[in-house]
């Protein structure tokens, strides 16, 4: 009885292969190992974060902008008085300094200023800009009767760090060398009352020639125990709007220091500050008034001394941190 045929297929499937190929072995062999089933993350490209500054960095970097944009500042201020300086437009000028317009400078920015900074440190910055303009405008020198270094650093700090300056042993030679043209500016000791006749350089100063245009410091934080020097050149200063006056006295025979004050406060003089001294019949007094006083002024003339004569004025000083 013969076999029946076997189905090709059986329950959908096919049957297996009974003779497999040589290359079937192979395939199986190359075959990576099925493992468990695991989800795969597409593949991405990684980015690093950016590494964070630290807030020493921040606060550098605007430091340097700050700085720089001070820079250009200060850089477009030089071209300026660059101008100024290639105008002519002080011509006939005996000095290129200008210590009222100075003064109405820094008493703008005091005025203004607030925050950490101190104003000492504002004015010192600003004193350095202010004597680099002179400078740039005609070159000047400074002489300093020095009673010590305080003095020198004084006007070291006044007139600027790369000003010339030369100390001198006395007050006479300090004065004679600006009157020789040796030096554009003289720095001599705040007079006091008490002091010898040579050292008393306010008696013999030749004014109008010569004229008192500064006090020094500008400006302090203290008034207290204060080294003081006032600054002599040649010509009259400009005015800063607020300022004080020097006047000398001479007048024959004794006058109390009380008659003096009257009859200055009475001619519209109110003495903020008197000297006296005592030489051979002479009284020679050393006043100073507020505002600016000149040899043609009116209220001179009614004051019963044999002569009157202004010795400059200057701006009135800064005393005390207002920041």
């Amino acid at each position: 009885m013969a076999r029946p045929a076997v189905a090709s297929k059986a329950a959908g499937k096919d049957p297996p292969d009974m003779h497999p190929s040589p290359d079937d072995d192979l395939t199986r062999d190359l075959a990576p190992a099925a493992g468990p089933a695991t989800a795969e993350a597409p593949a991405a490209a990684v980015t690093e974060a950016a590494p964070v500054p630290s807030p020493l960095a921040v606060a550098r970097a605007e430091i340097d902008a700050l700085d720089d944009a001070l820079h250009d500042l200060v850089m477009r201020r030089a071209a300026v008085v660059a101008r100024l300086a290639a105008s002519n437009a002080k011509a006939g000028s005996p000095s290129p300094l200008r210590p009222g317009r100075e003064a109405m400078i820094l008493r703008r920015l005091l005025a203004r200023h607030h925050g950490a900074l101190p104003p000492t440190a504002l004015v010192r910055l600003w004193r350095e800009l202010l004597a680099s303009s002179s400078a740039q405008q005609g070159g000047f020198s400074v002489a300093v009767y020095a009673r010590g270094p305080e003095h020198e650093r004084l006007a070291r700090e006044h007139f600027g760090s790369l000003t010339p300056l030369r100390s001198l042993p006395t007050a006479s030679r300090v004065l004679s060398a600006v009157a020789a043209g040796e030096a554009q500016v003289a720095v001599l000791p705040l007079p006091e009352e008490a002091e010898a006749p040579e050292a008393a350089w306010w008696m013999s100063l030749d004014s109008p020639r010569l004229q008192v245009i500064a006090r020094l410091p500008f400006h302090a934080a203290q008034a207290d125990n204060l080294l003081e020097a006032l600054a002599v050149a040649p010509g009259a200063p400009d005015p800063s709007g607020a300022d004080r006056s020097l006047l000398r006295i001479e007048a024959a025979g004794d006058r109390s220091r009380a008659q003096l004050t009257g009859a200055l406060t009475a001619a519209g003089l109110v003495p903020r500050m008197l000297q006296l001294r005592r030489d051979g019949g002479v009284l020679r007094a050393l006043v100073e008034v507020d505002g600016v006083l000149t040899a043609d002024d009116p209220r001179l003339v009614g004051l019963p001394v044999d002569r009157a004569l202004p010795l400059g004025f200057y701006a009135a000083p800064e005393r005390g941190d207002q920041g």
